[in-house]
């Protein structure tokens, strides 16, 4: 038998160095960005169009030419046949000049597949309502772990265990972002969040699994000592909650590896929400429930010094 909940120091150690990298990501790209996550146009205002070229042209081509035309902050993403770009707020008419001086410059045909154009007012209202939505599913979430094991002894602690481990895996993941966005240029959206949302419905699914056998174990009086019985539960759905995650993997890496440009980040959430939402299910939230239960809040700091 795996002793998950006798390694749960370990398990809590690497939480803190993916937290803590998160955090230092986030400074460091308020620093030097002004923003710890670099916003696309959903958040900030701006025009975004998939464009097709016939014949088709290089990235780097393209990008100076956008430069050229006084267009130096364009992001320009690479699909299978199109190009997702965009840019500041331009109008339709603006839109239309610019597609012709690049037909004429690139000596190619241009095909506007998708425009969007995103005023600031707009992206300012969806950067609230985006903040808005996480918060309350975390309180759903809270609410409904304490009235589902409400015949447990203090369901609010098992609610706020599971909500942390909520907190955990998203923090984790716009961590990442954060340092893809300083490193890469990647930028966050509307579909960012719908991601993140999605990762903490998986999320909690996967850590009632294990909260639920945990509570049929109890019940059945297996062992006095409660980090016991928690093991046997983890290990008991470590089949179950693998398998899940395993054929969710496959579908989300195909559509990660085949999937269109204007869903390529979305998906790249989806794929490390599952990741780490499967690792926090099986080594976070059993382990930090043994730990309020025993007051065991040390092992929350596996780096400091224990008494002697």
């Amino acid at each position: 038998m795996i002793d998950f909940v006798g390694k749960k120091q370990w398990f809590f150690l690497i939480s803190w160095i993916l937290v803590i990298t998160g955090i230092a990501s986030l400074i460091i790209s308020q620093i030097q960005l002004g923003t710890p996550l670099r916003l696309g146009i959903d958040f900030t205002g701006g025009t975004s169009m998939m464009l097709h070229f016939n014949p088709q042209v290089e990235q780097e081509q393209l990008r100076q030419e956008l430069t050229n035309l006084g267009h130096p902050e364009a992001i320009i993403q690479r699909g299978e046949d199109d190009f997702l770009i965009r840019l500041r707020e331009i109008s339709p008419q603006e839109r239309e000049d610019l597609i012709k001086e690049l037909e004429v410059s690139l000596g190619s045909e241009i095909t506007v597949h998708e425009y969007d154009m995103v005023s600031g007012n707009i992206a300012t209202e969806t950067a609230r309502n985006a903040i808005i939505a996480v918060i309350i599913a975390a309180v759903a979430m809270l609410f409904y772990i304490v009235w589902a094991f409400r015949r447990m002894p203090k369901p609010f602690r098992w609610g706020t265990c599971a909500v942390i481990c909520l907190i955990h895996d998203v923090f984790i993941i716009v961590g990442i972002f954060s340092l893809l966005g300083w490193l890469g240029g990647v930028e966050i959206d509307a579909l960012f969040i719908t991601g993140l949302l999605a990762v903490v419905g998986y999320s909690i699914n996967n850590i009632v699994v294990v909260f639920d056998r945990i509570r049929e174990n109890i019940s059945r009086h297996i062992s006095s000592d409660f980090a016991v019985t928690v093991n046997s539960s983890i290990v008991e759905t470590l089949g179950r909650c693998l398998n899940t995650s395993l054929t969710t993997l496959f579908v989300i890496l195909a559509l990660f590896l085949f999937g269109g440009a204007t869903i390529h980040y979305f998906v790249l959430v989806l794929l490390l929400g599952v990741i780490i939402g499967t690792y926090d299910s099986i080594c976070v939230a059993g382990p930090l429930l043994v730990v309020w239960e025993k007051g065991e809040w040390s092992a929350l700091l596996p780096w400091a010094k224990r008494p002697a």
